[in-house]
């Protein structure tokens, strides 16, 4: 039988490996033989190589869900957390974050806090998850905090998955049009085009255009293509600026029902992120320095640190949300007034959040229902149009 293995040497070095064995017990006992700590040891179900490419693949928010899970129960349980983290770190499937926890585990035995043991993967564990765990431990109620982080994150996972998922039928029928046209434009149309031009017919100014058009396009591939991707490469490095950011998300925002969709999202996501830090314990002005960064609209980012600044001045929230019409509407406000009047405003937050979560599949759902029949009479515009054009001086060859 062979053994999948990953493990630590006495000097810290990672090995990864297969080993043969007659039995798990006999590959565990090899490995330590050899001074190996292991880390993980499975049977080689699937080709090595395939487990390997998650070291490219990083670390998934699903993964850290059900590590935080899985951490807030073994602690809630009385484990001491460097023993529940070493642990975990024999059970995660996932290498890269495997190989992290069991670092995790050494930090913690060494003296340092769990917080700060984090902080050193910001690529894996972000300042919103590191701060609630802080906040957790100042308070005494890590497991709590660790199970706030487990709901969020995959509230967030189960929002994002929704939201990718509903556009994959849009995506799907352009790039059937764009297929399409691609064959069209590259082997149908010059084909007939010389058949048409062979006859004595005479050719349509719209059948002239396409086939100019189609001999134009095939002729200058190459240098379309490039002018095609040097042009998406500058918009996309003006993207990644703060300026480009802050232009493409105000044009976003002000797209017809694209727009009124992705504020439900940034809501919703801003309302989940500052209930569950609320919920943990931090303060409100360091809460909403974190939920910044969770929105990721930098029009709702600037929004929201204003809202910072104005209540570390001792303004109520509500009052300066009222102030941002525009960015939050009233409802967003009035519900926010009556959390901070009954000093429940991380339920009124959650209550919010859950409401613009149904919002979010409502204008999902609205947008398919436009968008499908919008894609299918484009694709049979420019498929049928391109047809007939062709089709058209074919007909009068036939009638010769």
């Amino acid at each position: 039988m062979k053994f999948n293995y990953q493990a630590r040497t006495k000097e810290g070095e990672i090995r990864i490996g297969t080993i043969e064995a007659s039995s798990k017990e006999g590959a565990l006992s090899l490995l330590q033989g050899h001074g190996f700590y292991v880390t993980y040891l499975e049977e080689s179900k699937v080709p090595f190589y395939a487990k390997r490419l998650e070291l490219f693949r990083g670390v998934s928010q699903r993964d850290i869900v059900l590590f935080s899970r899985q951490l807030s129960m073994m602690f809630g349980s009385e484990v001491p957390l460097a023993e529940a983290l070493r642990v975990l770190s024999g059970q995660t499937r996932n290498f890269v974050l495997r190989e992290k926890v069991f670092d995790l585990s050494k930090e913690i035995e060494g003296g340092s806090s769990f917080s700060k043991a984090l902080a050193k993967y910001p690529e894996t564990f972000s300042s919103f998850y590191t701060s609630m765990v802080k906040a957790g431990e100042a308070s005494g109620k890590l497991s709590a905090s660790l199970l706030y982080l487990a709901d969020h994150l995959e509230r967030e996972y189960e929002l994002a998955s929704k939201t990718k998922g509903a556009l994959i039928y849009p995506s799907l029928v352009l790039l059937l049009v764009f297929s399409i046209m691609f064959l069209m434009v590259y082997t149908v149309i010059p084909q007939l085009s010389m058949v048409i031009k062979e006859s004595a017919v005479e050719i349509p100014v719209v059948t002239q255009r396409v086939i100019a058009i189609s001999s134009f396009l095939k002729q200058n591939t190459f240098v379309l293509f490039s002018i095609i991707i040097l042009f998406l490469f500058i918009i996309y490095q003006y993207y990644k600026t703060e300026k480009g950011k802050d232009f493409f998300g105000r044009i976003f925002l002000k797209t017809p029902i694209l727009g009124s969709l992705l504020r439900t999202i940034y809501l919703a996501r801003f309302a989940e992120s500052l209930s569950t830090l609320i919920s943990g314990g931090l303060m409100i002005a360091k809460a909403l320095e974190l939920s910044s960064d969770i929105v990721s609209s930098s029009v709702y980012k600037q929004a929201i640190l204003v809202i910072r600044d104005e209540v570390r001045k001792g303004t109520p929230i509500s009052s300066v949300l009222s102030l941002s019409p525009e960015v939050f509407p009233p409802v967003f406000v009035q519900m926010v007034l009556v959390g901070e009047k009954t000093g429940s405003l991380d339920t009124s937050l959650m209550n919010i959040a859950n409401f613009y979560q149904k919002e979010v599949e409502r204008g999902t759902a609205n947008l398919l229902a436009i968008l499908e029949p919008v894609l299918i009479m484009t694709l049979g515009l420019v498929v049928g149009g391109m047809m007939l054009a062709i089709l058209m001086p074919l007909y009068q060859i036939i009638g010769l």
